[in-house]
């Protein structure tokens, strides 16, 4: 047999190094741009975050690195899903079986896929049986704001939280004070039969405010798999070729209402359902739905206490089907194959007390439920968790503080203790520097400890204790009028990691050394604004036998990402360059996939304050690549969007 491996072509490779050369040598760049008559991305960068402390924070004083992507960045991005916008920012690293809709992989920090929590709206979501979050599946058509933490944060969100957490946030809508209702909408088409449409609402009324949005999205997509049959058996384990279209349709709702001064209500609710044709000998089509419901109340009687209680559900659903054509009927049909639906119900109680000046505490409680229904007869089907937390910040001059710890208690595998603490100190003119430790853990999946035997043979351990990760970080950052940038490294050790033993058994063999290094600059060239990201990462398996010494599998060890952007008038230009160098498919390092870098070039006419018109030809150099062996991905692509924003 042979296999097709990927090799950096030259443009690839010295487009990677300009990206990366570019990205490092733009702080001093910075500086030389500070007193122009340009924008200010380092204003604009100072938002006011929560995932990073649980609690109301500038990005810039937060010890943790924090990312932002607020709704301008993700409108001028053009992308067409989140895994899309996601690509090549720093420390993370996707894999993707397939184009559009197709299973898609986040890791952050060289952390394992299962290892990076993710919220919507502050609801812990993901599969309580594979243990991902279906980034494919969530609408970006549907998202405001999203919020990047790399680092462990376990001490604060309990399990999965050892790469870092991303938040997001659906659309609020609420309108200005003087409009009951401002409408919004979108139409998307492009290659490969794209087509998308969205649109949404929100405003006030009285003391209460709402928000609606709702799209649809059909891709007809690429053939997602370069598979071999019988008797190989490699990729997808067949030769489909064909195209492997997605469908999705979302709808949220959100709405709240300020009862006084010191209470506040607010509820919201994202569905979105897809239907997923793939490649493969087993099952090729899904039908998914991704569901999160959520509401909160607090009560703030003083600017020093807070006190309020969440509670949340997410549902991961999916029926699995093999889509045959039946030449006798002489049409498709679809076998069911069975269904995989996983709840996770959570609920908080959390108070933050001001001790003075600069000092805050927070205490709280978490309770969790993972549920699993499924025409698999799993031997446990739920469990429980509890948990309390505390955290510390403090502000004394140029010196900043936190300090959390939490304790879980979880009825499958017992108890665990995790804490973290970070330290920061401004000096100079707009310079800081941050050092922290933490420690984080990853509970086992049900998958892993509950799957039924098959053949006779066991395919779960119920016997699994947590994976457990001790990380140390340390970072500079310089904030100037026109300019800001932020250099990170970081070091994890991650023990009892969860491998198949030689009977392909889960087993806590493994151990993994993580390192690397992030830079971020937002700054300001010849009226160009520019954001770049390059991230380094250097894994290690150290788990002993045949792959000890190896690379982790499908994280590339270099990463940059660039945006360029200008505006003339009411047209605005942009161009986005994404690079990655090579990478493994397996643990052995024996399946090599190349590197690989592409170029976005996007345009926007404004021909009123609250329609636009956006172009863009995606991988214009179209460049045959692969994140995941024997799955393609889209080559050039173009696309072509109509959008209505009212301004307030």
């Amino acid at each position: 047999m042979s296999f097709r491996l990927l090799s950096p072509s030259p443009f690839s490779l010295s487009t990677l190094s300009l990206a990366v050369a570019f990205a490092i040598g733009l702080p001093a760049l910075a500086h030389a741009q500070v007193g122009r008559s340009s924008p200010d991305p380092a204003t604009e960068l100072d938002d006011v975050v929560v995932t990073a402390t649980r609690t109301p924070t500038s990005a810039n004083a937060a010890l943790a690195p924090v990312e932002v992507i607020d709704q301008d960045a993700i409108a001028r991005s053009q992308a067409r899903s989140l895994p899309e916008l996601l690509r090549g920012r720093a420390g993370i690293s996707l894999s993707n079986q397939g184009g559009s809709g197709k299973l898609t992989t986040a890791f952050l920090r060289g952390s394992e896929s299962d290892h990076v929590l993710v919220l919507v709206d502050g609801v812990r979501i993901g599969s309580a049986t594979s243990g991902l979050a279906a980034f494919q599946d969530l609408p970006l058509a549907l998202i405001e704001r999203i919020e990047i933490v790399r680092g462990p944060r376990s001490s604060l969100y309990g399990s999965e939280a050892i790469g870092g957490v991303i938040q997001l946030f659906t659309r609020r809508g609420a309108g200005s004070d003087r409009d009951r209702s401002a409408p919004r909408a979108s139409a998307t088409v492009g290659s490969h039969g794209f087509a998308e449409g969205s649109v949404g609402f929100g405003g006030r009324l009285g003391r209460g405010w709402f928000g609606a949005d709702a799209s649809y999205l059909n891709d007809e997509g690429i053939d997602a798999c370069r598979g071999i049959g019988f008797p190989v058996f490699a990729g997808c384990f067949t030769t489909e070729p064909d195209r492997d279209a997605y469908r999705s349709r979302s709808l949220s709702l959100r709405g709240g209402f300020d009862a006084s001064e010191a209470w506040k209500f607010d509820a919201h609710a994202l569905r979105a359902e897809g239907r997923n044709e793939y490649d493969g000998d087993f099952g090729n089509l899904s039908k998914t739905v991704q569901q999160v419901l959520g509401g909160k109340a607090s009560w703030r009687p003083s600017q020093r206490l807070q006190l309020q209680a969440s509670v949340g559900r997410n549902t991961d659903a999916s029926d699995n089907f093999l889509r045959k054509f039946d030449s006798f009927s002489g049409r498709f049909v679809e076998a069911d194959l069975g269904h995989f639906d996983t709840d996770r119900d959570s609920a908080t109680l959390q108070g933050d007390f001001g001790l003075g000046e600069g000092q805050l505490l927070s205490v709280g409680l978490d309770w969790l439920r993972d549920r699993v229904d499924s025409s698999t007869a799993y031997d446990e089907t739920q469990r429980d968790n509890h948990a309390v937390f505390a955290q510390y910040q403090a502000t004394f001059g140029a010196q900043s503080l936190e300090a959390s710890a939490r304790h879980d208690d979880n009825e499958q595998f017992g108890t665990h203790t995790t804490g973290s603490a970070a330290w920061g100190i401004a000096f100079a003119q707009g310079w800081r520097a941050t050092i922290g430790y933490g420690t984080a853990f990853k509970a086992p999946t049900f998958n892993e400890l509950y799957f039924p035997a098959f053949g006779g043979f066991p395919t779960s351990n119920p016997n699994l204790v947590p994976e457990e990760s001790k990380s140390w970080e340390a970072g500079v950052a310089y904030r100037g009028d026109r300019a800001s940038w932020r250099l990170d490294g970081f070091s994890t050790r991650v023990d009892d990691l969860i491998s198949l033993d030689a009977m392909f058994v889960p087993q806590n063999l493994d151990s993994a050394r993580l390192r690397g290094a992030e830079l971020g600059v937002d700054t300001a060239f010849a009226d160009w604004t520019v954001a770049a990201s390059a991230s380094v990462l250097d894994t290690e398996n150290r788990g002993g036998g045949a792959n000890a010494g190896n690379r982790l599998p499908r994280r590339a060890r270099h990463s940059a990402r660039i945006e360029l952007d200008r505006a003339f008038g009411d047209f605005r230009l942009g161009f986005t360059g994404i690079g990655s160098g090579a990478r493994f498919d397996d643990a052995a390092n024996t399946r090599r996939l190349g590197g690989y870098a592409t170029l976005d070039v996007r345009a926007e006419y404004a021909f009123t304050p609250a329609w636009t018109l956006q172009a863009r030809a995606a991988n214009v150099f179209d460049r045959q690549y692969e994140t995941a062996a024997f799955y393609h991905q889209p080559g050039r692509e173009f696309f072509l969007t109509l959008r209505y924003a009212p301004v307030d």
